[in-house]
């Protein structure tokens, strides 16, 4: 019986061969669609998750209560995790760790800039990578050591083997390699390719040796024994700075390593969420678009209804049962799938390299996974069923008797429910529409907001080797000048795009008592404020000359105003307890998110000493690419060892928007998929519409109507439809797009332009993809129709 059934659906999709390129169409890109959604959702899920007991791990976070709200981070004092380990009830390890980017390891004559992490010995036991030489027990415990990953030890030593030879750190330490590991996974949130012992990096570096509990220098990493610990280590954690710390108010928190990467947003101390609310939209989006593939399927199924209606009652009158007839339509159904499928995976295979190179990933088809196949035989299994459940109940329930005397076919439900189903599909589609066309209107005000300095023509040059000697930076600003490749130069003790380097150790007469202002502190050089483009409101910058401004320090706007200074140059600040005097005002501008408030900010002068990056304003009347040669070969002269390390201060600013415009491509791509498949549905309803009224047409036509007359008849009826929808949509859109834009500070107002948009476009797709099929009918000869009459 399987083979017949197998032969009639055989027969049938090679008969209507237009029909199956539809639906085999449709269901593919909704397919595909859904697939390459599910494959980033995956993608993003596994963060964290490839370490054997990364559901006992935890992330040591800090609260600190400041400027009448909480702010909570993940780094913490370097006495953390010995504190931790031993007094924290089911502990197993305790370690912490600290990043630095672009050190420079040299074997030989090869030197390469790589990612560099510091730590302690229990490190790779909480997070076990898997050792390919090396024993995993004693690594990190001598203290001119280093592991290396495996690519990063083949760019070294080539195939040689890496163990026991030596490597130098900047050009000082010598350190010897103990262990290679395979490369750190892309979706893990600690990624490196050098890991060096904690010890070396207190060598180093002076200011990291002893206790210091006022000074987040490190990522705390906590395993439990059991989670049944966790309460109660949670709780002793809470009251962790108090007890070592008297006038330290923070708190602490164990934050599960497993939700880091996703659960990153905290609101008064808690986890309120982050990059799970993408997540649940892309999963949302990937459903929603199947379901439509789905309705697609059902429309164009059952506007061939009446050509298939007389096949169903011959078979009823030879004895079929309803179960088997239904039987054979989920089999049409799900070979279909299966057709489409193989169709969806070709799609997903070309698409796929667009796609990670459009999110800087690497996503790809596992076809060795158990877990892949298992969800892509439910995925069919859901789609097949789904798609041909309504039209294997709809067909089946034909009379025999009025069939095949050529009765009409009662379809007023039928039609009701394809109706539904239309307006459900256009319901999605619109909302798409308004919500993708409010997230680029927030995405260019917030780009084009102006953020207090002028980024254009502006780059960044990290301090590297030799460049951190005060006199060699003096050497550099001076020749770029005269090379008239720059019109500015200065120096910046962090990237001038990130966060981070922040105190609440700033008091100033008139503050009250327990008031705690969170402020971040920032060094600069001479010229700062002419060569960023920025203004300077009141008072003077710093001077080369005066090398007593020591003692002096800057503020922005948001400092002044929080500190309610009435007359800010001359006053006295205490910064890290000691005294200072302010003697200027610069103009807010945006070192953090773009979409948040500028926050208080105090300039200390730095006169090269810690300076992390040097600031280069391009001369406009000069070529770019000539101007940026000059200044490599500058850089060079005094640092040859460094590979140079500059980029455009405009496109490291882009990089906040990422998340921002991730969201708007998804949207943009996978909305206008879902669009196009929901137009395949409308002209489902068109065709079996078409199919229904073809002898009213015809009269319509016998008597005098023109084709102008028939189309605005038809096209009526689907105008009405997509107005419902949009009807429908516009308040489900209003409610996800004011949530969605609530979390930013600075937002664009919702306006009617987004509604207005997404009613013309989704009409005019209406009208158009109705049309096709309204004109063909239109322009038949009524004679054809009504010759049996």
């Amino acid at each position: 019986m399987f083979k017949i059934n197998l032969k009639i659906a055989l027969r049938n999709l090679w008969k209507n061969k237009g029909f199956t390129l539809i639906n085999v169409g449709g269901l593919a890109i909704g397919l595909a669609s859904c697939m390459i959604l599910l494959l980033y959702v995956a993608y993003e899920w596994s963060y964290d998750k490839q370490y054997t007991n990364s559901d006992k791990t935890y992330v040591v976070y800090q609260n600190a209560a400041a400027n009448g709200k909480t702010f909570s981070w993940a780094w913490t004092p370097n006495a953390m995790a010995n504190e931790v380990a031993a007094k924290i009830p089911g502990v197993k390890y305790a370690s912490h760790c600290t990043y630095v980017n672009g050190e420079l390891i040299t074997a030989g004559e090869k030197k390469i800039s790589g990612k560099v992490i510091f730590a302690d010995h229990f490190f790779p036991r909480i997070l076990d990578y898997k050792f390919i030489k090396g024993n995993p027990d004693q690594v990190l415990k001598d203290v001119n050591t280093i592991i290396l990953t495996k690519s990063f030890a083949e760019k070294l030593f080539g195939k040689e083997d890496p163990i026991n030879k030596t490597v130098k750190l900047d050009n000082q330490d010598v350190l010897k390699v103990e262990a290679v590991i395979e490369d750190i996974p892309a979706n893990t949130s600690i990624n490196f390719e050098c890991l060096m012992p904690w010890s070396l990096f207190e060598k180093r570096e002076s200011w990291a040796r002893g206790i210091n509990w006022g000074n987040n220098m490190c990522l705390t990493l906590v395993q439990l024994k059991d989670n049944s610990f966790f309460a109660e280590a949670n709780a002793d954690m809470k009251g962790i700075y108090k007890r070592n710390d008297k006038g330290n108010g923070a708190e602490a928190l164990l934050h599960p390593l497993t939700k880091w990467h996703l659960y990153s947003d905290f609101e008064n101390g808690k986890s309120v969420g982050g990059k799970i609310e993408q997540l649940k939209i892309f999963l949302l989006l990937a459903f929603c678009i199947l379901l439509i593939a789905c309705v697609n399927f059902m429309n164009l199924s059952t506007a061939r209804s009446e050509r298939r209606a007389k096949e169903v009652g011959i078979r009823k009158a030879i004895g079929s049962s309803r179960k088997s007839l239904i039987g054979q339509f989920l089999l049409e159904s799900v070979f279909i799938t299966l057709i489409s499928t193989v169709l969806a995976f070709m799609l997903v295979e070309v698409s796929l390299p667009y796609f990670n190179n459009l999110l800087n990933i690497k996503l790809e088809i596992r076809y060795s996974s158990i877990s892949f196949w298992a969800t892509l035989l439910l995925l069919m299994t859901f789609t097949g069923f789904m798609a041909g459940s309504y039209p294997a109940l709809y067909l089946s329930s034909f009379e025999p008797i009025k069939v095949l005397k050529g009765l009409k076919i009662k379809s007023d439900s039928s039609v009701s429910i394809r109706k539904v189903l239309v307006i459900v599909q256009f319901v999605f589609a619109a909302c798409l529409i308004v919500c993708t066309s409010v997230i680029y209107q927030q995405l260019n005000y917030v780009k084009n907001k102006p953020i207090g300095y002028d980024k254009s023509n502006l780059i960044q040059i990290a301090v590297q080797g030799q460049m951190a000697n005060r006199n060699k930076l003096e050497l550099l600003k001076t020749q770029l000048i005269k090379s008239g490749a720059a019109t500015g130069v200065t120096t910046f003790s962090k990237d001038i795009t990130e966060n981070g380097n922040n105190t609440t150790n700033v008091s100033w007469e008139g503050k009250n008592p327990g008031e705690s202002i969170l402020f971040n502190n920032r060094g600069i050089g001479t010229d700062f404020i002419k060569t960023i483009g920025t203004e300077l409101l009141s008072g003077r910058e710093f001077s080369s000359i005066a090398r007593n401004d020591s003692g002096k320090v800057m503020l922005n706007e948001a400092a002044v105003k929080m500190m309610r200074l009435k007359n800010p140059v001359g006053a006295t600040i205490f910064f890290h307890d000691t005294k200072v005097t302010n003697v200027g005002v610069v103009k807010d501008f945006v070192v953090e998110s773009a979409y948040q408030k500028v926050a208080p900010m105090i300039f200390y002068p730095s006169y090269m000493d810690d300076a992390a990056v040097v600031i280069v304003r391009l001369n406009p009347n000069q070529n770019i690419g000539s101007s940026l040669q000059v200044i490599d070969n500058l850089v060079k002269q005094i640092e040859p060892d460094y590979p140079i390390n500059r980029k455009f201060v405009n496109e490291s600013f882009e990089v906040k928007f990422q998340n921002e415009k991730l969201l708007g491509t998804l949207s943009n791509w996978f909305g206008g998929f879902a669009i196009f498949i929901s137009c395949l549905g409308l002209l489902g309803l068109a065709l079996f519409m078409a199919e229904q009224r073809k002898k009213e047409i015809s009269i319509r036509k016998v008597l005098g109507a023109s084709t102008g007359n028939i189309l605005a008849l038809l096209n009526k009826d689907f105008i009405k439809l997509v107005a419902i929808a949009n009807l429908i949509a516009f308040p489900l859109a209003y409610i996800i797009i004011t949530k969605w834009l609530s979390a930013y500070e600075y937002r664009v107002s919702i306006s009617a332009l987004p509604f207005m948009v997404a009613i013309c476009l989704s009409l005019l797709i209406a009208i158009l993809t109705v049309s096709i099929q309204s004109i063909k009918v239109a322009r038949a000869n009524p004679v054809d129709a009504l010759k049996y009459e």
